[in-house]
């Protein structure tokens, strides 16, 4: 289990300070993740990456001369905001455009996404890549949509590399393409990874048996079978990543891989090296040659007990780029040329101007504060639960999620409130301070709800039930439209039609608004715990979705309980 730690919320904080105190040579800290401490040249194109964090090196231990120019850190096992993403390729910028690449995860694909939008909107030429190797995920048809586990590094290193020796933005994307759509990994688990804090791992593996197909976020494979030899184990991996082996003779593909045996926390180097031997037997069978294999801790899961084989099918163009010089923290070949220490300006916001609010709008502004601190009580006391929920076909941190959105979202309120802000400009501030706090799926859906339902009201006028019912239809509009997800595919939205729906319907049927919230709320916890009947069919759970059957949907769940707390609150008689 994780052992060393301070305070379990500051956990992951603590640990990126920790590095870049020992490694100044390599990278300073910005809001948000870490930059390279060297220049580049100016007009170069800049590879920025990122993930949650727990899976060192990655992300931040790639940072450096060959490799990425920053990367954004979200919490435990939870992407980074979109702000943090924002800050860091600011940071990172040198003026030749940006290629944002991380693993295909929900929470991931938002935040990269609305920062890409956000950086757009600024003038800046930024791509994205969402890295898709793991092939217990999804069938080869849909390649793009399986998660992104260790061939993490291959696709970041080939994107570096083209980066470092001058390729343009669309080069640099063009072969990180080509990176990610010849990348192959599969891995096992023997047991599961412990949260800081945690009592109890996320998933246990039976006694003899061992987990075929997981996640690195702490989610257990998608089937269990029995334990096997080191030999079979390496059987095992090879053939899972050589069914999709392309043609040899077509598209440069010669039998020339990438081999990275990977461990993901506890599995010892002894033990990787006895695998890897068989490995190596195995491709030499099939006529594959490695080169510069990588045997090690690549992409760790904290201490997770497994493994997983990553196979990256080169040309002669990939082969160079994986070959070239790199210098960062954990990953060094070859000797790069420096080209001196890198000024970073603090990405710091002027604290913004709160435009002036007329009396009533900073009347519903306090109750807007105080619904907060109801929402950030219940989830904060609901944390353990949810994460029980979302770890049986999750990673397990959907509880804290939870936690840490509800109270950055209702700390940005009442530092809003006290400087006079009216609904419109507290709901907005507490939403990006939501999404900011929790990262991962749940605190982009969250915090657009919460900008969205600001958005539809106003610092000026007074707002009566009736706007304060079209508000909240926005909000869920804005989660529907961000999350992509239909009622069925079990996730929050199960929850959340059902609400809107009722809520609407009821109050139009002349219902008070507290009557109208009530069976809303009602309707949506009832709607959550169905969600126990269905598989998941969105997000990291849909990866495990017949494992979820029987568990209700821990979005939808947590969704239901905020919207029963105000229910119960009474603020809605205001």
């Amino acid at each position: 289990m994780t052992r060393l730690y301070n305070d379990p919320k500051q956990f992951a904080d603590e640990a990126l300070t920790g590095m870049v105190l020992a490694h100044p040579g390599h990278v300073q800290r910005v809001h948000g993740g870490v930059v390279r401490a060297t220049c580049s040249p100016r007009g170069s194109v800049s590879v920025v990456i990122g993930g949650g964090s727990g899976h060192y090196p990655a992300f931040a231990g790639w940072v450096g001369p060959g490799l990425a120019h920053g990367a954004a850190c979200g919490n435990v096992f939870a992407s980074p905001s979109a702000s943090q993403v924002c800050s860091v390729v600011r940071a990172a910028d040198n003026g030749g455009g940006v290629l944002l690449t991380y693993g295909n995860y929900a929470g991931d694909v938002l935040h990269f996404g609305q920062a890409a939008e956000r950086l757009r909107a600024e003038g800046a030429d930024v791509r994205t890549l969402a890295v898709s190797d793991d092939v217990a995920s999804n069938t080869p048809e849909n390649h793009a949509d399986r998660r992104g586990v260790t061939g993490d590094l291959v696709v970041f290193k080939v994107a570096g590399a083209a980066a470092e020796r001058g390729d343009d933005l669309d080069t640099v994307e063009r072969l990180a393409r080509r990176a990610n759509e010849r990348t192959r990994s599969l891995g096992v688990a023997f047991n599961g990874c412990t949260l800081p804090g945690a009592g109890e791992p996320l998933f246990s593996v039976p006694a003899g048996e061992m987990s075929v197909g997981l996640g690195v976020h702490g989610e257990p494979g998608v089937r269990d079978v029995p334990m096997g030899t080191a030999a079979e184990v390496a059987d095992l991996l090879v053939d899972g990543v050589l069914a999709e082996e392309p043609e040899r003779g077509h598209d440069g593909y010669a039998g020339r891989a990438v081999v990275i045996l990977n461990g993901l926390g506890t599995v010892k180097s002894e033990e990787l090296y006895v695998v890897y031997g068989r490995v190596a037997q195995r491709l030499e069978e099939a006529g594959i040659t490695p080169v510069l294999p990588e045997v090690g801790e690549l992409m760790s899961s904290l201490d997770m007990a497994g493994l997983s084989l990553t196979l990256t099918f080169l040309d002669p163009e990939l082969e160079e780029l994986w070959c070239a010089p790199v210098d960062t923290i954990a990953y060094r070949r070859g000797a790069v040329q420096q080209h001196g220490r890198r000024e970073v300006t603090a990405d710091v916001a002027a604290a913004d101007p709160i435009p002036e609010a007329s009396a009533q709008s900073r009347e519903l502004a306090q109750t807007i504060t105080d619904v907060l601190a109801v929402l950030r009580e219940t989830a904060v006391a609901a944390e353990p639960e949810l994460g029980r929920l979302d770890a049986i076909a999750g990673d397990g941190d959907h509880g804290q999620g939870m936690s840490y959105g509800t109270t950055g979202a209702w700390r940005a309120a009442a530092a809003a409130l006290a400087r006079g802000a009216g609904a419109r400009t507290l709901l907005v501030r507490a939403g990006e301070a939501w999404s900011e706090a929790a990262g991962g799926t749940s605190g982009a859906l969250w915090g657009g709800a919460l900008s969205a339902v600001g958005a539809a009201l106003s610092d000026d006028a007074p707002a009566g039930s009736a706007d304060i019912v079209r508000a909240v239809e926005h909000g869920g509009q804005a989660i529907l439209r961000l999350g992509g997800a239909e009622p069925g595919d079990k996730t929050m939205v199960d929850a959340l039609v059902p609400f809107t729906t009722v809520l609407s319907e009821r109050f139009a049927s002349g219902e008070p608004l507290p009557r109208a919230w009530t069976r809303a709320a009602e309707a949506a916890s009832h709607a959550a715990r169905a969600t126990a009947e269905i598989p998941a069919r969105r997000g990291r759970s849909r990866v495990l979705g017949q494992k979820s059957v029987g568990t209700p949907d821990p979005g939808a769940t947590s969704f239901a309980l905020l919207m029963s707390a105000v229910a119960e609150s009474g603020l809605l008689e205001n």
